[in-house]
C-alpha cells in the first residue's frame, strides 16, 4: 500500500501515478478542505486521462484503490512507500518526516517530492534515516514520468532500488543521483535556461513571448524526442566534440552574462506572460497545459519508435 502526505496538486497527481499502476493508496493532508478538493481533483484527473486514451480501465475502477485516510497515523500504518507532497518548506518537512518515521512501519520507504531540498537535511537525526530519500517528480507526475531518486549519503542502497523498481513498473521513467546537490538536475536544467531567458529580455535582445515561442516551437520540440547531449551531437557532424570545439568558447563567455534576477524584471515579464495567461484563470491555463501534454503522450504511445533513438 502507498500513502501520499500532502494532497494539493502533487499529492493528487501521485495518488494518480500510484493507483494507475494497481496499488491502493491512502491520502491524507492536514486540511479536511483541502482533501475535500482534491477528491474532485482526482476525478477531473483521470477522466481526462481516460479520454484521451490513457487509461488502460474505466475512471471508476481506478479510483477505488484511493481513499481518503483520517488521519497520518490511517494512511501510513500500512504503508509500504509513503510519498511526502507536503510545502517546500524545510521545518514542516523536518517536523512531519520525524512524525513518518515514528508511524509508518519499520521497513516503509520514506520520499519526500521536494524540488530542492536534500534529504540530508530533514532527515539526517532520525532513527531510520537510512530508509529516507527524495523522489522529485515532474509536474503532474502522471504526464511527466521523470522522476528523481536523490539518496542521502546515509540512505541504504537497497531502499533506493526498491523506490527505482516500484516507480518502473508504475510506469515512471526513474533516474538516480549519485550525490545530492541543490535542485537536484530538472530544475537546474530548468533554472539555467530561466536565467539565459531573464538575461535576453533584461538587455533588450527579445520579448518574453517570443523566448517563450523559441522553446515552444524550437528547442523544447527536439528536446522532447533527444536531450541535450544527444540533440548537441546530431546538430554538428563530428559529434559532441566538433559541436564543443565549434561552440563551446562562445557558451563559456555567454554563461558569464547572467545576473541575478531582480524584482522588477521578474515583474515585467510576469506583466508580459500574464497578458496571455491571466492568472484569474490559471486553474483553465494548467488544464489547457495538462490537455496539451496529454495528445502529446496519446502520440508517443501510437508511435513510440518516433521518440526513441535506434540502438
Amino acid at each position: 500500500m502507498t500513502a501520499v502526505v500532502g494532497a494539493g496538486s502533487i499529492g493528487v497527481a501521485w495518488a494518480v501515478v500510484f493507483a494507475r499502476a494497481g496499488h491502493p493508496v491512502a491520502l491524507f493532508d492536514i486540511s479536511p478542505d483541502r482533501l475535500s478538493a482534491a477528491t474532485g481533483e482526482l476525478r477531473s484527473a483521470v477522466d481526462e486521462l481516460h479520454r484521451h486514451g490513457l487509461l488502460a480501465e474505466d475512471p471508476d475502477s481506478l479510483l477505488a484503490r484511493v481513499r481518503v485516510a483520517s488521519s497520518l497515523a490511517d494512511a501510513v500504518s500500512s504503508a509500504t512507500h509513503v510519498q511526502e507532497c507536503v510545502a517546500e518548506s524545510l521545518p514542516v518537512k523536518q517536523e512531519l518526516f520525524a512524525r513518518l518515521d515514528e508511524l509508518a512501519p519499520p521497513d516503509a520507504v520514506l520520499a519526500s517530492s521536494t524540488s530542492m531540498i536534500p534529504c540530508s537535511r530533514f532527515a539526517a537525526d532520525l532513527p531510520g534515516r537510512a530508509r529516507c530519500l527524495v523522489v522529485h517528480p515532474g509536474n503532474p507526475p502522471y504526464l511527466l514520468p521523470i522522476a528523481e531518486l536523490v539518496p542521502a549519503p546515509f540512505t541504504d542502497p537497497a531502499v533506493v532500488e526498491t523506490t527505482r523498481v516500484l516507480l518502473a513498473e508504475a510506469g515512471m521513467t526513474p533516474v538516480v543521483l549519485a550525490k545530492e546537490v541543490e535542485g537536484f538536475v530538472f530544475n537546474r536544467l530548468q533554472g539555467a535556461v530561466l536565467r539565459e531567458a531573464y538575461t535576453l529580455v533584461r538587455d533588450g535582445v527579445m520579448t518574453p513571448a517570443d523566448v517563450d515561442l523559441v522553446v515552444s516551437h524550437g528547442l523544447g520540440r527536439r528536446w522532447s524526442v533527444l536531450g541535450p547531449f544527444s540533440t548537441a551531437d546530431l546538430n554538428t557532424r563530428g559529434g559532441l566534440e566538433r559541436h564543443a570545439e565549434v561552440m563551446g568558447p562562445a557558451y563559456a563567455r555567454m554563461a558569464g552574462e547572467n545576473a541575478p534576477w531582480t524584482p522588477e524584471l521578474v515583474r515585467s515579464v510576469a506583466d508580459t506572460v500574464h497578458a496571455t495567461l491571466p492568472p484569474e484563470r490559471w486553474e483553465d491555463n494548467v488544464r489547457r497545459r495538462d490537455h496539451a501534454l496529454m495528445l502529446l503522450e496519446a502520440a508517443r504511445r501510437t508511435a513510440p519508435e518516433l521518440f526513441t533513438p535506434e540502438p
